[in-house]
């Protein structure tokens, strides 16, 4: 048996742009990507935080120490500049690592610089108690 597990993250990302005539996706920072083991084209799945939009779009390389998040195209009408998103990657693995895997979390403040990484997620973690 295969499991569909969360991958990774990047956790409060700060939209910086929004761009609805350009070809469709969502341009993230190259050191973000680094950081959270995404690459070009990977697929994702981002919610926004402000406004409840949940979409499903791919990456493209942003220019390295930007800290751009940019929605491009259609997702571009899914959140505005300053609204916080968490884009999520998922990868499929058998049973037996499932039951041993970590993801790769990321979490970034309202400048999109980051602030922790970790391979874990905490239920009813008070971060960004003032965002």
């Amino acid at each position: 048996m295969n499991r569909i597990m969360f991958k990774s993250k990047i956790h409060r990302a700060t939209i910086t742009q929004a761009e609805l005539n350009y070809e469709g996706s969502l341009t993230i920072d190259q050191d973000l990507l680094d950081a959270a083991d995404m690459i070009a084209y990977e697929k994702v799945s981002v919610v926004n935080n402000n406004n409840g939009e949940r979409f499903e779009t791919y990456i493209i390389p942003g220019e390295r120490g930007s800290k751009v998040i940019c929605l491009n195209g259609a997702a571009a009408r899914k959140g505005q500049v300053g609204d916080r998103l968490i884009i999520i990657t998922y990868t499929t693995l058998s049973d037996e690592e499932a039951r041993s895997y970590h993801p790769t979390v990321v979490l970034v403040d309202e400048n999109n610089s980051i602030i922790e990484k970790t391979d874990s997620v905490t239920a009813n973690r008070l971060l960004f108690t003032n965002n």
